[in-house]
């Protein structure tokens, strides 16, 4: 499916970074090791790369990650690019000081918890995880995402998956989003920050 959809002219999400990632820049350290999960074409990875930090970033479909190796090379930065299922990524324990992952609410609620898992593993003690999406009010406005209300995120639920992190921001609101076809119009969204403990804590 997803291939079908990346292999259109052009970039289905746009080639600018998501504007949660931009509004939340102090939380992108130069130098940091950081993790863009099913990143698409592209467009977060390679700002975060031209924020100065380290990143690894994998996706499901090889078209995407095509484009976002050209995308890449056209901003004359660096990024592990890695062609990847999210149900098969080793989600290595303590790698990451940041864990970046941006509208990937095209799995049900047992593989999302699965995932959620592994983003909280694979960082750092000390290391933050953001996390940007859909509520279920997303569903109504029809301007992105599955339709599927189980996918999408409240408060309540990424409250209780972090309750063993420090939350940092958790916040849902409307607003317009235009980047690319693929989100576009008003959107019911949803931010979490939240950091590892850092060892010995807790």
């Amino acid at each position: 499916m997803w291939n079908e959809r990346y292999s259109r002219a052009g970039y289905l999400f746009g080639t600018e970074p998501a504007q949660f990632l931009v509004e939340h820049q102090a939380y992108l350290t130069a130098g940091a090791k950081v993790l863009a999960v099913a990143d698409g074409e592209g467009r977060n990875s390679v700002f975060m790369a031209k924020q100065g930090l380290d990143v690894v970033a994998m996706d499901g479909s090889y078209i995407a990650v095509e484009k976002a190796r050209a995308l890449a090379m056209a901003r004359e930065v660096k990024v592990d690019f890695n062609e990847a299922d999210i149900a098969h990524w080793d989600w290595a324990e303590d790698q990451y000081d940041l864990v970046v992952a941006v509208f990937i609410q095209f799995v049900g609620p047992e593989q999302r918890d699965q995932i959620l898992a592994g983003m909280k593993r694979t960082l750092k003690p000390g290391g933050v995880l953001m996390l940007h999406g859909y509520t279920p009010e997303q569903i109504e406005l029809g301007t992105g995402g599955p339709p599927h209300a189980e996918n999408m995120y409240t408060d309540d639920m990424l409250a209780q998956a972090f309750a063993d992190f420090e939350v940092l921001e958790l916040r849902s609101y409307t607003r317009h989003v235009d980047e690319g076809e693929g989100h576009s119009g008003t959107s019911a969204l949803i931010d979490l920050v939240a950091r590892k403990p850092a060892e010995g804590v807790g």
